[in-house]
């Protein structure tokens, strides 16, 4: 553990607004989910290809939702310099 303290408390250099948006992997457990919900939905994928297809658009789909909340101002140059 003393050699992964660097890397546990990586965050702490981060300005206190943010430190609640990374501190935890709530945003990748709720990718999983999603990815998992809406491949249920599909069914039946026929090949690697369709699952990749169907990764990437919610990949994509989540990456505009991040950079519209970062044009918000949520992770904007001026708050990181704080």
């Amino acid at each position: 553990m003393d050699d992964a303290e660097a890397d546990v408390l990586a965050y702490i250099g981060f300005p206190a607004q943010h430190r609640t948006k990374i501190l935890s992997t709530n945003p990748l457990e709720r990718l999983n989910g999603e990815i998992k919900r809406r491949s249920e939905v599909v069914g039946i994928l026929p090949n690697e290809a369709a699952v990749t297809r169907l990764v990437g658009a919610l990949l994509l789909e989540q990456n505009v939702a991040y950079y519209m909340r970062r044009s918000r101002g949520i992770f904007c140059a001026t708050s990181m310099k704080r």
